[in-house]
């Protein structure tokens, strides 16, 4: 509910029961619900859990959040699958269901929509606080992290885990407005360029575009995820599409070419299309659901990204070894520039 690149979206939860934990704000992905909407099958009102400061309907009714339940969220989810993503409507004002529709039939797609300007940071702030160390599910972390790397987050709808990751992985983490100029950027000499997830169409942020494409030019350790994937395979020449449905939820599986399958978390909207890569592109992922493709390499520059999240540990930490790739070209290009 949280995570930035749900905004302006109702999600619909296929599991039956929601919010027996409740909630706490150790765990939000952004500062309060980014959805407009949310859909249930079974809401509980008393939550158990030590964690927890608050209930699941409490916490919605504190940001003015619409949610229904005794809904067969699977029937749904399923009738969304055959047809594809839809717009909806939830009110408690409208109650004449033509009224509703009519309004529905209005609002914009969310092909062509620009969101990221509606979660950017409007200033630059520096992040502190990590996860637990990154040697702990991974060995070699104490080898990594021998430097502190500036690592400049591009944010268009940053969630707090990654940068949590980041830290945790010795970087100096400086989170930035998408439409920050390429000037301004490099004022902090930065050692690696992070370009984060959020909501929206990739094709209609111009700004975050024309950015990265001067980041490209100035050569240094790029590394994207979701949105940043999306705006990064754009910049070098590649198109994007819109997905009959999306990928959501932490199920998800990931080929890569040493024949190897992670379990991911994604949440997306749009893919890159895989017949408009450039020769300078090789795809290093790909979904094993659909076969589209879940990450991207460049063949001559220190730059790359994934489509899904690996910050989220469903698998539980498949992917972790991508902030190590990132310390490692940041390591790299610092030693062939010294």
């Amino acid at each position: 509910m949280t995570d930035p690149s749900y905004r302006g979206q109702i999600v619909i939860f296929t599991y039956p029961e929601l919010g027996n934990t409740g909630i706490n704000l150790e765990d939000e992905e952004a500062k309060g619900p980014q959805i407009h909407g949310l859909i249930a099958r079974s809401i509980c009102y008393k939550p158990s859990n030590w964690r927890s400061t608050q209930s699941l309907p409490d916490y919605l009714k504190q940001y003015c959040i619409p949610g229904i339940f005794g809904i067969d969220t699977r029937a749904l989810t399923r009738k969304i699958r055959m047809c594809g993503t839809m717009n909806g409507g939830i009110s408690t004002e409208i109650l004449d269901k033509t009224e509703l529709l009519e309004k529905v039939k209005v609002a914009p797609n969310m092909e062509g929509l620009n969101l990221v300007k509606t979660v950017t940071t409007p200033s630059v702030y520096e992040w502190f606080e990590p996860t637990h160390p990154a040697w702990e599910f991974n060995p070699k972390a104490k080898d990594i992290i021998k430097d502190l790397f500036i690592v400049i987050v591009l944010d268009f709808g940053v969630k707090r885990n990654i940068l949590r990751r980041l830290i945790s992985y010795g970087c100096r983490v400086i989170v930035v407005p998408a439409d920050i100029t390429v000037e301004e950027i490099l004022q902090y000499n930065p050692d690696g360029i992070f370009l984060s997830n959020g909501p929206g169409d990739p094709a209609v942020v111009e700004e975050g575009m024309k950015t990265v494409k001067a980041l490209i030019a100035s050569e240094k350790p790029i590394f994207g995820i979701c949105m940043g994937h999306q705006i990064l395979g754009r910049a070098l020449g590649a198109e994007t599409f819109k997905l009959k449905f999306g990928h959501r939820g932490i199920n998800q599986p990931v080929g890569l070419h040493h024949k190897h399958v992670e379990i991911t978390s994604q949440n997306h909207s749009f893919a890159i299309q895989p017949n408009s890569l450039p020769s300078t592109l090789e795809i290093s992922h790909f979904n094993l659901n659909d076969q589209t493709v879940a990450g991207l390499r460049h063949k001559n520059l220190p730059i790359f990204s994934v489509q899904y999240h690996p910050e989220a540990s469903p698998g539980t930490h498949d992917a972790d070894y991508l902030f190590e790739q990132f310390v490692e070209l940041m390591r790299s290009h610092q030693q062939l520039n010294k």
